[in-house]
């Protein structure tokens, strides 16, 4: 009888990111899947949640099981979903997708009804200080093949850094913008300007489509940054430079207010990134409030829940475009493509170029060839790792700063 005999946790960071990875073993000789669990900001707990929780669960239990697995470990603790769990439970599903495919001699994608297209495209982040450098950023990559960039000056959301300056508000570099902080506020880090930067973006769009025309396809992401009328203002403001979707408007608190800013703009919608339970995404889905689902799979607990979400998408006109930031590992990275081969509804998948240090520690890392990415055609999710290199990354565990910006009064801003 095929089960499972050991679960092991790997933390690494060969791409200065933490990353988790979970290697799902069994009593077949040579048989074991890998999933992601990447949590950076909180790795150490996953693990914890993975060694403490998930392997007691999973010992002795059969691997081809997938859909009985995910439905018990998601209630197991009663409390169910959270970043933490829903990561830990997303390593195990992806693994085990892993161990299917390579017992059916079969990439995952054939698995999940087989290809819907050769290529995935890509879409690239192409930010910069001020218009300029974002300009000169988005030329280089459409020299490089890519149609889809993501345009920001500075930081997520707009701008910020460390020294207090704000970024240039406007595609003249004479124009920097320097926050008046509050002179008893002595709190170190990233500051951030809703109001300035509100008032940036259409100049800086302007800027770029004089420049460089409409035919890339441009995204752009308040991630949740501002009030959600300045979000409505902006999307209105946008319009005429076509954007392909503007990225989490309002924060997941303030969803309803999408109703009222369907009524008010075209301007195509992106939204749940931070989004960790799958009735979050439904009334936005079913009430065709949104036109792209913005989702970190391991965040809602892998290819399972993920293939269901985007077949909910399918049925009422929404596209996916699932999250893909540096701190995901390459196992949740080819986890995503898996599903974008699959899928009819696909819409655009996000990619943060590899380092030669993650390929080392990860052989099987997705092609990239003009704008678009190839996976093998190996069993599984047609991934691997080194654990012995990845040994030789450890991870840092510490807090980002990006996740504490500040208003120049000295309010804690959302990342």
């Amino acid at each position: 009888m095929l089960k499972i005999t050991n679960v092991k946790t790997i933390l690494t960071a060969p791409g200065g990111i933490d990353l988790v990875v979970v290697k799902v073993e069994t009593n077949h000789d040579g048989l074991y899947g890998l999933g992601c669990a990447t949590f950076t900001q909180r790795i150490f707990a996953v693990a914890a949640a993975i060694n403490d929780y998930i392997k007691p669960f999973l010992l002795g239990k059969d691997p081809r099981r997938i859909e009985d697995l995910w439905q018990s470990a998601i209630v197991s603790g009663y409390w169910r979903n959270g970043p933490v769990i829903n990561n830990a439970v997303s390593a195990m599903d992806m693994a085990l997708w892993d161990i299917k495919g390579k017992m059916a001699n079969m990439p995952v994608y054939e698995l999940l009804g087989g290809k819907c297209r050769d290529g995935i495209p890509l879409y690239r982040h192409c930010d910069g200080g001020d218009a300029i450098a974002a300009e000169d950023n988005i030329r280089a990559a459409i020299e490089e093949g890519y149609q889809y960039v993501r345009c920001q000056m500075g930081m997520y959301g707009g701008a910020g850094t460390e020294d207090l300056k704000l970024i240039n508000t406007h595609y003249d570099k004479a124009k920097n913008i320097h926050p008046k902080r509050s002179p008893r506020n002595k709190t170190s880090g990233i500051y951030f300007d809703p109001d300035a930067y509100a008032r940036s973006i259409p100049k800086f769009f302007e800027h770029l489509r004089n420049k460089i025309g409409f035919d890339v396809e441009f995204i752009h992401d308040i991630h949740e940054r501002v009030q959600p009328i300045s979000a409505l203002q902006m999307a209105k403001s946008l319009e005429e430079y076509r954007l392909f979707y503007l990225e989490d408007p309002v924060a997941p608190e303030n969803v309803d207010f999408l109703n009222i800013m369907r009524q008010q703009t075209s301007t195509p919608i992106a939204m749940g990134e931070l989004f960790v339970h799958l009735a979050e995404y439904k009334q936005l889905i079913t009430q065709h409030l949104i036109d792209f689902i913005r989702c970190h799979i391991s965040m809602i607990g892998g290819i399972t829940p993920a293939k269901k979400l985007a077949a909910l998408c399918e049925l009422h006109g929404v596209r996916t475009a699932w999250h893909g930031p540096g701190d995901i590992s390459p196992v949740g990275v080819v986890a995503n493509m898996h599903i974008d081969l699959s899928i009819s509804n696909f819409g655009i998948q996000e990619y943060t170029p590899m380092n030669d240090e993650l390929r080392e520690v990860f052989s099987g890392c997705p092609a990239i060839e003009q704008g678009y990415a190839y996976l093998n055609v190996k069993p599984g999710l047609g991934i691997d790792i080194d654990e012995q290199k990845a040994k030789k990354f450890p991870v840092a565990g510490g807090l980002p700063s990006w996740t504490n910006a500040r208003t120049p009064d000295g309010t804690a801003a959302r990342p």
